[in-house]
């Protein structure tokens, strides 16, 4: 709740409710490491910081110290990020310190403001406009050359002409350069690639318009073609800080040089070992190389980790220390700070489906011992993965959300749910009734409920939109009592400029990359078996390095609790192929009964510290395997005919119904059409064989025994 109270007062124009601290306050409040780099003001400076470490803070008080002992003028920092929520939070930061005027942006924010400044004055006329999304015009291209491109291999395209334009490599040179690079785009040649980069270019010239790529480009142009605007930059902005410097393409560092020009003043801050962005045109190598062309650079290692307790950094050094490639060179070793917490878990399971159901249970046991839903991720691959988990634990009626690609702020139904705030401000729909139900009014209109949809997709990803911008409002009530709409428009307008995403009260599930910058109470790493991690198409060392690091990036979010698992077959019933992730063979406990029993039965390394396995479930009609959760809770094929009285299972449905509505919640939370189905087909006449069915756990059976068993018996429910 701290981010709300430092956006309210820095909305207020006050740095926060107590005085702003001083420059001694502000070294005071730093561990010796993170002293050492503010103090270093002087020259370029490398911060090379661990995941954990307090870099953001490092960098702050850094700044913070030399504006407050007079060493700095605010307006002469330029603090650059790759996200617009770390820019958000960098600021926010410096405010508590009592702090502003100090630009910290994105690189394309920063070079789209210089851009649409100077290029009038150069080349007279505004800047164009930029394009907002590719797929058209690389649809238009990849026509143009007589190429076949639906919507995945659009996207393909796209991704592949922004690499080579943050590459700086022009169409002609693309096959050459992409060979080297070991480049491919599935079911295109790199000749074909050309052919549709150069139509894309021509496309985009001929409607006027700029992408993104260019806005960097333009900038770099204008700094390096007219030295009155390079004077007008450097004259400006004397003090330069780049966070995440691992991630750096080759334009953006062309464009971080031609800002510096001859001088000295940098700092970079980064980690080799998170570089998981190279397929997007990230290099490690200009932070790996900071000291060759930086001669005299000051090097700082921040490897003291707040977040993580001792037995999560154990496993996240244990990952890196078979590393191998340039980035190996400046490893970190985290030094846990945090108390002991649970041992690590490391998990076999003979399918995705009992894997799935195994993690949402024991989901639902973090919870009911305290931890907060929205302290818990499920993190995968690839979004393919997500499928089972949201199943799973949409069966068990646990909350989740999908974080996807999409910027929260950007989604349809926030924005208009942003308008109808807006009109509720400015006409003073106040209900008296307090904020929360202010914006439940306001949120209603748009078709939200409290309760979630008994469905999935895009049905579920609106309402989950939705109720983080209700779960906001409850912050900020708690927070403020007297807070009203035109206070919680406030914030929300602060949120959307920094694009700082409010946090749903659910189960995050989110690929490794989405990750990035998050962190949790409890990460379950699912998924983690060889052809998946690595993946399939890492096939050159430096590519299979990378998936090490983006596993590391996976563990390194987990604060205290951290489960790590994978399945042997991909559905039920088949052949059991898979085994764990190469790189865990380094950080799983050795010597386990679970691990020597599968060793013995695979004749190498196979499972961790417990082993589960389950026999093959079987259609009770056909006898053929069971391949989902929904089949095996009934026990038999989808398109095997029923078994059950289909008037007991209404009975059960219209039962469900009023107990759903008796206590306020979703059908499906009482019981799923699937275990009403179970229930119908096996017609238990006791607890022991209402337990024995899939979904009905002990609290279920506590509350609704007495019912079900009724119903079943012929009685009223």
């Amino acid at each position: 709740m701290g981010e709300v109270t430092d956006l309210l007062a820095g909305l207020a124009g006050t740095p926060g409710t107590r005085p702003a601290p001083t420059a001694d306050e502000v070294l005071a409040a730093l561990d010796p490491e993170q002293r050492e780099a503010a103090r270093s003001l002087d020259g370029p400076l490398c911060i090379l910081a661990g995941a954990g470490t307090g870099k953001t803070r490092a960098i702050t008080h850094r700044i913070a110290y030399a504006v407050l002992s007079g060493r700095w003028q605010p307006q002469t920092v330029l603090a650059v990020t790759f996200t617009t929520r770390a820019a958000g939070e960098m600021r926010g930061r410096l405010r508590e310190l009592g702090v502003t005027g100090v630009q910290a942006r994105t690189f394309h924010s920063a070079a789209l403001r210089q851009a649409r400044y100077f290029w009038p004055q150069v080349y007279g006329g505004e800047l164009p406009p930029i394009v907002d999304s590719k797929l058209r015009f690389v649809a238009e291209a990849a026509s143009r050359c007589r190429v076949h491109a639906d919507l995945a291999g659009r996207r393909d395209l796209a991704g592949e002409i922004e690499w080579a334009k943050v590459s700086n490599v022009r169409p002609d040179d693309y096959p050459r350069v992409a060979a080297k690079a070991g480049r491919q785009v599935a079911g295109y040649d790199a000749a074909t690639v050309s052919h549709v980069f150069a139509a894309y270019e021509e496309v985009r010239r001929d409607r006027g318009h700029l992408d993104l790529e260019d806005v960097l480009l333009c900038t770099a142009a204008l700094l390096a073609d007219s030295p009155k605007v390079a004077a007008a930059v450097r004259s400006q902005y004397r003090h330069f800080v780049v966070d995440e410097y691992q991630d750096v393409s080759p334009v953006q560092q062309t464009l971080l040089d031609l800002w510096v020009g001859d001088r000295s003043d940098v700092c970079v801050v980064g980690d080799a070992s998170q570089t998981i962005y190279s397929f997007a045109g990230a290099s490690p190598a200009y932070l790996l190389d900071f000291t060759k062309r930086h001669r005299g650079a000051t090097v700082v290692r921040l490897e003291r980790d707040y977040r993580s307790t001792p037995q999560v950094v154990r496993v996240a050094n244990g990952l890196l220390a078979g590393a191998r490639g340039p980035a190996s060179r400046h490893r970190l070793t985290l030094r846990a700070q945090r108390p002991d917490g649970p041992e690590p878990t490391f998990t076999e399971y003979a399918d995705e489906v009992e894997e799935a159901e195994d993690v949402a249970r024991s989901i639902q046991r973090l919870a009911r011992q305290g931890t907060p839903l929205r302290e818990i991720a499920v993190l995968f691959r690839v979004n393919a993965q997500s499928e089972a988990f949201e199943q799973a634990l949409a069966e068990r009626g646990v909350r989740y959300l999908v974080r996807g690609g999409e910027r929260f702020f950007d989604r349809p139904e926030v924005r208009e749910a942003i308008v109808l705030l807006r009109g509720a401000v400015r006409a003073a729909e106040m209900s008296g009734a307090g904020l929360v139900a202010d914006v439940h009014a306001v949120l209603a209109a748009t078709g939200w409920t409290q309760e979630p949809p008994a469905g999935s997709g895009a049905v579920r990803e609106r309402w989950e939109s939705l109720t983080a911008l209700a779960s906001l409002a409850g912050d900020l009530a708690e927070e403020h009592p007297d807070a009203d709409l035109a206070a919680f428009l406030a914030v929300v307008d602060e949120r959307v400029a920094a694009q700082h995403a409010p946090a749903a009260d659910g189960v995050t599930l989110a690929t490794l990359h989405a990750a990035k910058g998050l962190e949790w109470d409890a990460v379950f790493l699912a998924g983690v078996h060889e052809g998946t991690v690595p993946i399939t198409y890492a096939e050159t060392e430096e590519q299979v390095e990378e998936e090490r690091r983006l596993l590391y990036v996976g563990v390194t979010r987990a604060r205290e609790h951290l489960a790590v698992s994978w399945s042997r077959s991909r559905t039920p019933g088949g052949r059991g192929r898979r085994g764990p992730s190469r790189f865990l063979a380094a950080v799983r406990p050795k010597g386990s009964a679970a691990a020597d029993a599968v060793e013995g039965r695979s004749g190498g390394e196979r499972s961790g510290r417990r082993t589960t396995t389950r026999s093959v479930a079987r259609c009770r009609t056909c006898g053929q395997p069971l391949h989902d959760a929904a089949e095996r809770k009934v026990g038999r094929c989808a398109d095997c005919p029923a078994t059950y009285d289909e008037a007991m299972f209404e009975r059960l449905r219209t039962w469900r119904t009023e107990q759903a509505q008796e206590q306020r919640v979703p059908a499906y939370c009482v019981f799923t059409d699937a275990t009403l189905i179970a229930i119908a087909e096996a017609c238990p006449s006791g607890e022991s064989e209402l337990a024995g069915i899939p979904g009905v756990g002990a609290t279920k059976l506590k509350r609704y025994a007495d019912d079900v068993l009724a119903i079943c018996a012929g009685e009223a429910g």
